[in-house]
């Protein structure tokens, strides 16, 4: 079968890159959750979320998430005032729709009139003042203004929408409004738009959703904007501030081909919210790791200069092979994201400018694989660094093996400069579907078809299956018949997911399972919780095998360690061969470059195609994984003489060095910083590597504090020692203080090992886990609140590491919490959404962020 081909043209340029599609619909719960390397690493462009105070759902206030966001380099927020109301359709109060419609009017007024206070953060919010109108407020349902549609009688809800706008602009002349925000772009918005021109009320932004497929995307912008030409206005900015459905989030095969249909268009896209709040619609996982989508949507965040023409196999056509590509001509690099599709595929750049490029091109391939919905994933792999010569300004680069979950990025450089080319970062790798493996026992199920192109509501799966059987009272046995090509170390990735809510895994929490290798080498496994089935996370662990076949078992009995407890799915086991270089390699000319710094091709030693030179304030960040919380041997490899600053999440820990540098590092996602502060500092590569225990870490047991009030400690099984501290909040009455001790004065990283199994009642198909929060406070300064996303359940423990400034020797470390109150400092919400309580602590780890001066 013939290759297709993915055709790049570099001298068709499309546009200034946009960056559109990195929007997201409550993907924001609060300061912290995610964090903020987090958000800011995914380039989220625009949020939208339900209006300050509102009930809809748990957390995700617009204006107690605005401050962040723009810090994080947000750019809007999107108010959804009806999702001040309960309910879809929404319950707004009211025994009239004139009443209901005052009402909201009420509620409208009060979130300009406090967006107004807080000075020129005002100008990053949109209002919308209304949500799919035509089958919530002006539909023809129980909640209705009159019980009649907008698409029979449009004059209700065109006078409304006069109303809100005029009283919008009465309050602050200067807000934006968006509109009409329907569910999709129905005919009748063209007669909607007819009113808003003739009655000068047109919306600053025009709104709706696509709950379609990028086909959609790209033919309803084009038919919007001949609709625009037709009737003499905007053009507008547009924001498709509900797009894809649950079948394509999380994966990056899935969503690249949604990016690439978005981007073309120039517009904003915020991704849909089918779940839960606070995750970036499932590219976060805790509080501070991405999985797959989130480092496509870094890898996209990254692209710069010109959007160029890319020509798919099948242009415009959902789930085949698609991609977006820019080119910088300023770095002298293009970069190319694409997938969509398995098996071969030819990449083919072409109209690459020799004056750019020169007669080589340098090329690195990247894949960024799905990892599940809960699963947190490692930067992208290296699959292939080669340099080609430039044929009739063309390179062909031809592909095997290419996985329709996955996303793929090039990136091409001038080559010819004596380069270090990588090896691939993985090896030999293998995936085994669980509905293929052999199971003896009780209580087996194969569970499926899950999502797929015609049925996008339900959850991606590999392979479309799972197997469903290891639980409590069951003797099932799934065993996979594997064959690695030679002895060594392997990485084994278990696909699995336990609903949190379910019957059996309610008592105790994650699902214990016990894995043996040829019958031997017991293990007890603790299987990832979801917030619904088929939410796919994974467990990892390490196995020694010899060349040739084995037989790796699952089960639900071990005669040495005991049985299951809870119910668990498996989708399916990836193995591959470990990577036995622990260090890895960041290249500065592909990271992200701020303050003048450029990419020179022509620095002697540099280890890869170019490097990075700083001026004054020039920087260089790098977006690092790290595996857990805790010490990292770092190191900045430069060219030359130079000085420079380094900062990690934001936190000075010293000036650049040259060797090797133990630093603290966050669970997952760090934003690592190179500053010069001489006239000229040459940066080659970051080295990131394990600890050498260079960092004295000191660990104190939660219930080795003094506790006051209602805080108690608690048996858990998965806590440290079986033990924790519940009953922090309801006042600072109620609380945990903790003595720990410092080596030298300075900052440190508290790492706060908790559970929060906290749920408030939903009102539709949304999971609504509350975040909890800890008022923290050091040797009795005043408090700092930290947000505690859910771990899915109270016996299920993560961590989240807190920068604090401890004094040399002993230190006080106080717990406390308290409800928070709305906006108005007085009111309260009803309906269990703000939780009055702090996290089950089970214990803290004070690690220094770097070795003191």
């Amino acid at each position: 079968m013939t290759a297709e081909t993915l055709t790049v043209d570099l001298a068709t340029g499309t546009g200034p890159f946009h960056g559109g599609a990195s929007g997201t619909l409550y993907g924001l719960y609060g300061d912290g959750v995610p964090s903020r390397a987090v958000v800011e690493g995914m380039y989220v462009r625009t949020v939208t979320t339900k209006a300050q105070d509102g009930i809809q759902h748990p957390g995700a206030d617009a204006l107690e998430i605005l401050p962040s966001f723009v810090a994080a380099g947000g750019k809007d927020v999107y108010v959804y005032i009806p999702d001040f109301h309960r309910g879809f359709p929404y319950e707004w109060p009211g025994a009239t729709g004139r009443e209901r419609l005052a009402n909201h009017l009420d509620v409208l007024r009060r979130q300009v009139e406090q967006t107004r206070t807080l000075g020129e953060l005002k100008s990053h919010v949109v209002y919308v003042p209304f949500n799919e109108p035509e089958g919530n407020m002006f539909g023809t349902g129980e909640w209705s203004y009159d019980g009649v549609s907008w698409h029979t009688e449009p004059g209700p809800f065109f006078a409304a929408w006069t109303q809100a706008y005029r009283l919008i602009r009465e309050l602050d002349p200067e807000a934006r409004i968006a509109g009409p925000n329907t569910c999709v772009l129905y005919p009748e918005v063209r007669g909607f738009l007819e009113f808003a021109r003739d009655h000068d009320v047109l919306p600053d932004v025009v709104t709706w959703h696509e709950l379609s497929s990028p086909d959609e995307v790209r033919t309803n912008v084009a038919k919007y904007r001949e609709l625009e030409r037709e009737l003499d206005i905007g053009p507008l900015p547009v924001n498709l501030n509900e797009y894809a459905h649950n079948y394509h989030l999380s994966v990056p095969g899935q969503m690249i081909q949604w990016i690439t249909a978005i981007e073309e268009c120039k517009v904003d896209a915020d991704l849909a919210y089918w779940n839960i709040a606070g995750n970036l619609n499932d590219s976060a996982v805790e509080a501070n790791k991405g999985n797959g989508q989130w480092w496509l949507f870094n890898a996209y965040g990254q692209l710069s200069g010109n959007t160029v023409q890319v020509t798919a196999p099948h242009p415009n056509v959902q789930y085949t092979l698609q991609g977006v590509a820019a080119l910088d001509r300023e770095k002298r690099q293009a970069r190319v994201l694409f997938g969509g599709a398995s098996g071969a595929a030819d990449v083919v750049v072409e109209g690459i400018d020799e004056g750019v490029f020169g007669g080589r091109v340098h090329l690195r391939l990247q894949e960024i694989p799905w990892t599940g919905q809960v699963g947190s994933s490692e930067q992208p792999l290296l699959l292939r660094e080669i340099e080609l010569p430039v044929v009739e300004g063309r390179v062909r680069l031809p592909l095997t093996g290419l996985d329709e979950m996955s996303a793929y990025q090039l990136i091409v450089a001038p080559g010819g400069n004596g380069a270090n080319l990588l090896p691939p970062s993985v090896g030999w790798r293998r995936t085994y579907e669980a509905e293929d493996a052999e199971h003896t026992g009780g209580g087996y199920t194969k569970n499926g078809p899950e999502g797929s192109p015609s049925d996008v509501d339900k959850f991606a799966t590999s392979g479309g299956h799972h197997v469903g059987g290891l639980r409590t009272g069951s003797d099932l046995v799934l065993a996979f018949d594997v064959e690695v090509p030679q002895d060594g170390t392997y990485d084994l990735r278990i696909f699995a997911n336990s609903h949190n809510e379910a019957e059996l895994v309610r008592e105790q929490g994650p699902t214990n399972v016990f894995l043996r290798v040829d019958g031997r080498d017991a293990r007890e496994l603790r299987l990832p919780l979801g917030y619904k089935w088929a939410v796919w996370g994974h467990t990892d662990t390490t196995v020694e095998l010899t060349a040739g076949p084995h037989r790796i078992t699952l089960a639900a009995q071990d005669p040495d360690l005991g049985t299951t407890k809870g119910d668990a799915v498996v989708d399916k086991l990836d193995i591959a061969l470990r990577d036995e270089r622990q260090v890895v390699l960041y290249d500065a000319e592909f990271g992200s470059l701020g303050g003048g710094a450029r990419v020179d091709y022509t620095e002697p030693g540099a280890s890869g195609p170019g490097a990075v030179s700083l001026p004054r304030g020039g920087t260089v960040t790098f977006w690092v994984q790290a595996a857990d919380d805790g010490e990292a041997t770092v190191t900045v490899d430069l060219l030359g003489a130079g000085d420079g600053l380094l900062t990690v999440n934001g936190e000075e820990v010293g000036s650049v060095e040259r060797g090797e540098v133990p630093l603290f590092l966050a669970g997952g996602i760090n934003k690592v910083t190179v500053t010069g502060t001489s006239e000229r500092l040459v940066v080659d590569r970051l080295c990131v590597g394990p600890s050498r225990g260079l960092l004295p870490t000191r660990v104190t047991a939660a219930e080795e504090g003094i506790l006051t009030g209602t805080a108690k400690v608690t048996g858990y099984p998965y806590a440290t020692g079986g033990k924790a501290v519940d009953g922090i909040g309801a006042g600072p009455a109620n609380s945990l203080t903790l003595t720990v001790t410092a080596e030298h004065p300075g900052r440190h990283a508290l790492t706060i090992r908790y559970s929060n199994g906290e749920q408030a009642p939903a009102t539709h198909y949304n999971p609504d886990p509350v975040c909890r929060h800890a008022d923290i406070s050091v040797n009795g300064a005043a408090p700092h609140r930290v947000l505690f996303p859910t771990t899915f359940h109270f016996n299920n423990f993560w961590q989240l590491s807190v920068p604090v400034t401890l004094d040399q020797g002993a230190n006080t470390v106080t717990f406390t919490a308290d409800e928070l109150p709305d906006f108005d400092g007085r009111s309260r919400n009803q309906h269990g959404q703000r939780s009055a309580y702090a996290p089950v602590i089970d214990q803290i780890t004070v690690t220094p962020l770097a070795v003191p001066n």
